[in-house]
């Protein structure tokens, strides 16, 4: 069913130039996509806003090369993918994104303090490993899902995962989480 409202509201802007269509798609999308780019941006919300608009502009005006050869979602998160990688490669972000850590007062909640040690330990990633992490693990997207929006083998999707996840839960455990 959602599957089908997507298709007919992408139907309704592309040939109508339907507004209120496109609004929907947005606020049924904007919060996975604002959250790939969290993930993506280690919490920098000004930039991961910055890029969500980015993302829903360039998919507004290529929304009539939309074939449905995959879920709507699928083709949003490649676009998504792609202005990230756009952005990288536009600033020579090639490793690793800046992590800024401010000092914080010491009554901050013990969720703030897990949710930046996250950011931090997504930080150790490389961008692809980050990226693919993000999307199965915060999405909830399937490898071969995960390898379309990336253009890649799902070997490679694999293989970046579990270096991923290793990496991910290591610096976790270095840092006071789970079983030593």
């Amino acid at each position: 069913m959602d599957k089908l409202s997507d298709i007919t509201l992408v139907s309704r802007v592309a040939v109508f130039h339907d507004r209120r269509a496109f609004d929907a798609l947005v606020r049924k999308y904007q919060s996975p996509v604002r959250r790939f780019f969290l993930s993506q941006t280690l919490g920098d919300s000004q930039l991961s806003d910055d890029l969500a608009q980015d993302t829903f502009i360039k998919a507004y005006t290529k929304i009539s090369s939309f074939q449905s050869k995959s879920s709507f979602k699928t083709w949003l998160f490649r676009i998504a993918y792609n202005v990230l990688y756009d952005y990288r490669r536009a600033y020579h972000i090639t490793d690793e994104i800046d992590v800024v850590t401010a000092a914080k007062p010491a009554s901050v909640e013990h969720d703030s303090q897990l949710s930046l040690d996250i950011f931090n330990a997504m930080s150790q990633l490389k961008p692809t490993e980050r990226s693919c992490i993000a999307l199965q693990l915060i999405d909830g997207y399937a490898i071969d899902q995960i390898a379309e929006i990336m253009e890649m083998a799902e070997g490679t999707v694999k293989s970046h995962l579990s270096r991923g996840k290793t990496k991910l839960a290591d610096y976790l455990r270095q840092n006071g989480y789970g079983r030593r």
